[in-house]
């Protein structure tokens, strides 16, 4: 079971950092994707700022993939679902201008991104206190 949690927090932490830097360092691109810009003004404070966060998470999640304490472990997934959920129902609110097809997709995509960090967030239960010897140690 360590070995799946390592595995979903690492991918967590890759994804944000792909977006992270993405936004960041090429906002304008980013938010041309038509699921960013949902039809609406271009404000590059605001993709930067959006990519200099993901990239935050993207650090919490990536200690919690090294050290995997347990409490690193569920503050990083819980710190990932307080954002996933409100993104969903943000998304959920304006499909208006997208293809059915797409539409569909992100929301599909969406709601992996809070099952799977939740799911991972329910293994943690399943493992003791601390989840690798170096937490023992302390």
């Amino acid at each position: 079971m360590r070995r799946w949690l390592r595995v979903g927090l690492g991918f967590l932490a890759a994804t944000q950092l792909v977006v992270g830097v993405w936004a960041l360092f090429l906002p304008a691109r980013f938010f041309a994707l038509e699921v960013v810009g949902m039809g609406m003004a271009y404000n590059d404070h605001l993709m930067r700022d959006y990519g200099a966060m993901t990239l935050a998470s993207a650090v919490v999640l990536g200690a919690a993939t090294i050290h995997m304490g347990q409490w690193m472990t569920r503050t990083a997934l819980v710190m990932y679902v307080t954002w996933t959920v409100p993104h969903f129902f943000v998304h959920l609110t304006m499909l208006d201008h997208l293809a059915p097809s797409t539409a569909t997709l992100l929301m599909v995509a969406l709601g992996v991104a809070i099952a799977l960090p939740a799911g991972l967030l329910a293994l943690t239960e399943r493992e003791p206190r601390t989840l690798d010897d170096s937490s023992a140690r302390r």
